[in-house]
């Protein structure tokens, strides 16, 4: 890592805890932010750039103008931006009118093409925060109960056929049935559809097998378990090597004190 890398930050924690961990082994960034509040990004990077809107073409001259040669990208944008013609320029609007289909694994991968191209290289999450892999087997909170591995093993065979088509990586299951599928609302947001239909279950969350590292790779953290919590769900199982759990000491604690269980899997597609 050197001083021309730059980090396009969205929404959410995992932008704050790449830039801070960069931070601590004496990283400097330039973040570019996609985001509303930019505080916690201020005291970690060398300088925030505000984005008012995903203008690819403006982005990567304000990358160039400061000699960035390769970007993290992390955190969340909103997927309702792709039908905002009148946010975007003509860079983005050429990259997605040339998709066959604008599913997020089409979508994220032709703008990383798009930097990729231009010569700005985009770094892959596991090259920068290795430590934040989610382990196999127990990682937090309690062990699985008997009936939750059950329910487990039957979401990760959902979770892993559903996982190509790109629409979603989560599935809330409880009985060997599946309560909810994750579509373009995010993963809080079908726990806690789940939470209104059936309490209790478990959690699945997958990567695609043939997902770029380099961006959109599953990512938890105290917040997943939080809205766990409410809506009555005690389990959450999440891809081995391929999920990154945030929130650290917090996490591991928030999973105690709500008696969640977090284990980390190798999926096996079942269906």
């Amino acid at each position: 890592m050197n001083s021309k890398t730059g980090l396009l930050a969205g929404e959410g924690a995992l932008p704050i805890e790449i830039a801070s961990r960069l931070s601590e082994r004496g990283d400097s960034l330039v973040a570019f932010a996609l985001r509303e509040e930019t505080f916690d990004l201020e005291k970690v990077v060398r300088e925030v750039v505000r984005v008012r809107k995903p203008a690819l073409g403006e982005i990567l001259e304000e990358m160039k103008s400061r000699g960035i040669e390769a970007v993290i990208l992390a955190g969340m944008v909103s997927k309702t931006l792709m039908y905002r013609q009148d946010l975007m320029d003509v860079p983005l609007r050429s990259v997605i009118s040339s998709l066959p289909k604008r599913d997020d694994h089409s979508l994220l991968g032709s703008i990383v093409g798009f930097f990729e191209a231009h010569g700005v290289r985009v770094l892959p999450y596991r090259e920068i925060i290795p430590e934040l892999m989610a382990p196999e087997g127990v990682i937090a909170g309690r062990a699985p109960l008997p009936e939750e591995i059950d329910d487990i093993v039957y979401g990760a065979g959902i979770a892993c056929a559903i996982a190509p088509l790109s629409f979603g990586q989560t599935v809330v299951v409880r009985g060997r049935s599946v309560v909810a599928v994750e579509a373009m609302e995010g993963t809080d947001a079908t726990i806690r559809r789940a939470g209104k239909i059936s309490e209790g279950g478990v959690v699945v969350k997958v990567m695609r097998p043939d997902q770029d590292e380099r961006f959109d790779m599953p990512v938890v953290g105290t917040g997943t378990l939080e809205t766990m919590h409410k809506a009555g769900i005690g389990c959450l199982a999440v891809d081995a090597g391929r999920t990154v759990i945030l929130g650290g000491g917090i996490f591991m604690e928030s999973a105690k004190e709500w008696n969640i269980a977090v284990t980390g899997i190798v999926p096996v597609p079942s269906l």
